[in-house]
């Protein structure tokens, strides 16, 4: 059965080649990625999927499902299709989507015999204002069994961690006046922020090594000779895990209001954009990929990546067990966000690997819908996991 899996990777090859290299040669930034929605879900469509775009309210977030009819798990795979400024596909989501649509596809083709169904969301916006997010407090995840996403890189990485991220917002709000004739009379907005950068630097002797803390000011004044009445410095704060990060944005927020008193500016705190959580990967599902992966062709797989961000797969890790390895696409000199990176997903080697990457995807879900046991040891982890 994992042979004719294979087989149906393979006979698609030449429609995800053309998905995938449409995708990168239209690059959408996100919550504008509409080309690249209708070009997967068009694909699903034609393959037998039901479609519902505008999932939780964004206008380009989908929902794709596949139903056997018959009772069994339900797998979920994740698209991207979100691209970078100026850079496009820098960070391979042109292949994200186009392989977990084309996982999906192949094994629909069998699903009739093996029972479970599968689901397909489309999430935009990863690089931003990750659609994840909401997806999985708004109860996209709730009935699924496992969720799987594969990302592109240099070399091929079991899935890992990754740190839990807030995006934190300082407005400070003083009082204009002449800077040199009446400074008396100002109270001095980025004053506020200049301090508020000082308190976090010396935060930073005082919290663990995962943390990271790094800012910008974004808006500082408007001429020299005025005192500035409004300024804003937009911070993000990142740890290991999510309770480490919670008590950390606490003593940063608590840095931006010694500053506001200090200086008698108001302060307004808010989130510029979605927070997310640290990825918790379940070994039981990262282990079925690789073996996976090995039985569709790539032998070569490294531990963990430690080089890690922030993921808004991370938040769904704790809705649902799930993995987010890494694909090595063919080039160990890649660096992800840039023009070489997003320029090489279009190449025979990316290719080639994008057709392994699929079957490992298509493989797995196949052997979680048909060993329970596989799918038991799963959930135990993911139960355990939590506490």
């Amino acid at each position: 059965m994992k042979n004719q899996i294979i087989e149906e990777v393979y006979k698609l090859k030449e429609r995800l080649f053309e998905i995938n290299d449409f995708i990168y040669e239209n690059p959408e930034l996100g919550n504008c990625e509409f080309k690249a929605v209708d070009t997967l879900t068009s694909f699903l469509e034609e393959n037998g999927f039901l479609i519902e775009v505008g999932t939780v309210g964004i206008p380009t977030a989908f929902k794709a499902t596949f139903d056997s009819n018959v009772t069994g798990p339900k797998i979920s795979l994740l698209c991207e299709y979100d691209a970078l400024p100026g850079i496009g596909h820098g960070c391979g989501h042109n292949m994200i989507g186009t392989m977990s649509a084309g996982a999906a596809v192949a094994l629909s083709k069998i699903l009739k015999k093996i029972g479970g169904t599968i689901v397909v969301f489309g999430t935009p916006a990863e690089e931003t204002n990750g659609a994840k997010v909401k997806m999985a407090e708004e109860g996209c995840f709730d009935n699924i069994d496992v969720a799987m996403i594969l990302h592109p890189g240099e070399l091929t990485y079991k899935s890992g961690t990754s740190l839990a991220m807030e995006a934190i917002q300082f407005d400070f709000y003083g009082k204009a006046s002449h800077a040199a004739g009446a400074p008396e009379k100002g109270i001095n907005a980025l004053d506020a922020v200049l301090l508020t950068f000082n308190g976090i630097n010396a935060l930073r002797q005082h919290v663990t090594s995962d943390v990271r803390i790094h800012g910008i000011i974004s808006d500082g004044g408007k001429a020299a000779n005025i005192v500035p009445d409004k300024a804003t410095a937009q911070f993000y704060v990142r740890a290991a895990k999510k309770k480490t990060l919670e008590e950390v944005v606490q003593k940063v927020n608590n840095v931006a209001k010694g500053a506001a008193l200090m200086t008698g500016a108001k302060l307004e705190l808010s989130n510029y954009e979605l927070s997310y959580d640290d990825m918790n990967t379940n070994e039981t599902l990262s282990e079925a990929f690789s073996e996976n992966l090995k039985f569709a062709g790539i032998q070569d797989i490294n531990e963990p990546d430690t080089n890690i961000g922030s993921i808004d797969m991370g938040n769904v890790s704790h809705v649902v067990p799930a993995i987010h390895p890494t694909l090595g696409i063919g080039n160990s000199n890649l660096v992800g966000h840039t023009k070489e990176m997003a320029d090489f997903t279009i190449t025979d080697s990316a290719h080639e690997a994008l057709l392994k990457g699929t079957s490992a995807l298509a493989l797995t879900g196949y052997d979680v819908i048909t060993d329970k046991y596989l799918l038991k040891i799963i959930k135990e982890e993911f139960k355990k996991s939590k506490y």
